[in-house]
């Protein structure tokens, strides 16, 4: 019965695959899906449960999204570490924050680049994977511009942070989500000139108050 579903499973995988292939709008509307139904299962349980969830951080591994990746995130995307959500309103930006940076994580929602790596302090970094459609994943951070506001919550708490900064970088610069000392501060990180640079946004913590019904409404759209 195993052998069966397994070999359901990687036809199925080819289907979805190939439908991908061949029909980008196909492909956007499946990562958006996967992205907003990923982000309304984000719940405190998902969240104790990431603790488990060994997470990818090898920067080298990270690769451009293509249509097998999203099938297998849609189809079978084992476990995924949901640590929180993340939204910047004002570039409609609304997306789960999955811990590391596997293929599955990248394809569902916001990667966190560093283990152990906490909301409100230190220099708390995600990546994402910026799309030829403006709207999907991080191709939003992009359009952001210096004092906008961005959210993130682990469900406890929701943390505001003001771009204070949006620049273009190296690859190789990856001293940009090192801890500062005295600082607390967000870098989103997501492709930039075809993929030859980055874009590099960072924002200072300006508030923190206790998760709730009201708070958290800033996370919805």
């Amino acid at each position: 019965m195993k052998k069966k579903l397994k070999i359901i499973g990687l036809i199925l995988l080819l289907l979805v695959s190939l439908g991908l292939i061949f029909n980008r709008q196909i492909k956007d509307q499946a990562i958006k899906w996967m992205t907003g139904n990923r982000t309304e299962q984000v719940t405190k349980k998902s969240i104790k449960n990431a603790a488990a969830i060994e997470g990818e951080f090898d920067f080298s591994k990270v690769k451009s999204i293509d249509a097998t990746q999203v099938a297998k995130a849609a189809i079978d995307p084992g476990p995924v570490g949901a640590l929180g959500k993340i939204a910047i309103p004002s570039v409609s930006l609304y997306l789960p924050i999955l811990k590391g940076l596997s293929d599955t994580a990248m394809s569902l929602g916001a990667g966190t680049m560093k283990a152990d790596q906490k909301m409100g302090t230190g220099n708390y970094a995600l990546a994402g994977h910026y799309m030829t459609n403006k709207g999907i994943l991080f191709s939003p951070v992009a359009q952001t511009e210096l004092g906008q506001k961005i959210y993130l919550t682990d469900l406890d708490h929701v943390y505001t942070y003001q771009i204070t900064s949006k620049a273009v970088i190296k690859p190789e610069a990856v001293a940009i989500i090192d801890d500062r000392a005295g600082e607390k501060i967000v870098t989103l990180i997501t492709c930039a000139d075809g993929g030859a640079n980055r874009w590099a946004v960072q924002g200072k913590l300006k508030s923190v108050k206790p998760a709730t019904k009201k708070t958290l409404k800033v996370f919805a759209h």
